[in-house]
């Protein structure tokens, strides 16, 4: 990117030369929000695991079907942490076409997704990005600009979809679930994806993919299904549980790829009560 012209939504601090762990993964889902030295990025895991962006695009796929599961439940409300850049089928896109009304608060940390979705958002009054951390979830909670975008006292959705695995063991990752469940009213729900090599028929290529992140400013680190099944502590889990995430309620049998009981992910959804 050296030499080439800044785009007006990139702010001043944001280093073009670097690649963006938002991009990249906007980059395999299809999207045009990226840039040459992500898509070079891109280029160097898929020699590793060359069949990330058909995982990416389950990931989106669960998503839907998630956030589209809980709209038919009364949600109306979706707090998306670790948000990146919401192109592609994201969640304002999904609840607002079956309720105009639902809310939607995008949280990211990363300046480059954060200025993607102010641009993206405009013109939305009921889809916001908020600048938050994740891993602050305390502060977040009691972010201003959060509560003027989703009202916390009524039913909302937490959404971690593809990010906790960006969130190192001492971090302590269970803690930051608990916290944001315990935050929320009855009615809520929680919903979790995370990339796993437990399973997946190939560890080798899951292994060199994570190594490659762990260079980034955005390290990776894969859980197995006992793990991530533990993130949802003692929550109810709505059926059919922690699976696969093309297991999870897929729209027909036909969506579910033979090969789907080895996808390196799992995911899950539980009510809080």
């Amino acid at each position: 990117m050296e030499g080439a012209e800044r785009p007006v939504w990139a702010p001043d601090e944001v280093d073009l030369t670097k690649p963006s762990v938002a991009r990249v993964y906007d980059y395999y889902l299809g999207g045009s929000h990226n840039f040459a030295v992500d898509r070079a990025f891109a280029a160097t895991v898929l020699e590793a695991m060359p069949d990330l962006p058909r995982h990416a695009q389950e990931n989106r796929a669960f998503l839907r079907r998630a956030v589209r599961a809980l709209v038919a439940e009364g949600i109306d409300q979706f707090v998306d942490l670790g948000s990146g850049i919401p192109t592609v089928g994201n969640v304002h896109e999904v609840a607002q076409a079956l309720n105009p009304d639902a809310r939607i608060a995008y949280v990211d940390w990363d300046p480059v997704a954060l200025a993607h979705s102010r641009a993206i958002l405009a013109g939305n009054p009921n889809a916001t990005v908020v600048a938050g951390d994740l891993r602050k979830p305390a502060e977040l909670l009691a972010e201003p600009a959060l509560a003027a975008a989703v009202d916390l006292a009524r039913p909302f959705a937490i959404l971690l979809v593809s990010v906790l695995h960006f969130v190192p063991d001492d971090d302590k990752p269970e803690e930051i679930v608990a916290t944001l469940a315990d935050s929320a009213p009855p009615g809520s729900y929680l919903v979790i994806s995370h990339a796993s090599n437990d399973r997946s028929g190939q560890p080798d290529q899951a292994g060199k993919a994570e190594a490659l992140y762990n260079r980034t400013t955005s390290p990776f680190r894969m859980r197995d299904r006992t793990e991530i099944a533990a993130l949802f502590g003692g929550l109810e889990l709505v059926e059919p549980g922690v699976v696969q995430m093309p297991l999870w309620r897929p729209d027909s049998p036909e969506d579910v790829a033979p090969d789907a009981t080895t996808y390196p992910g799992f995911a899950g959804v539980a009510r809080i009560s």
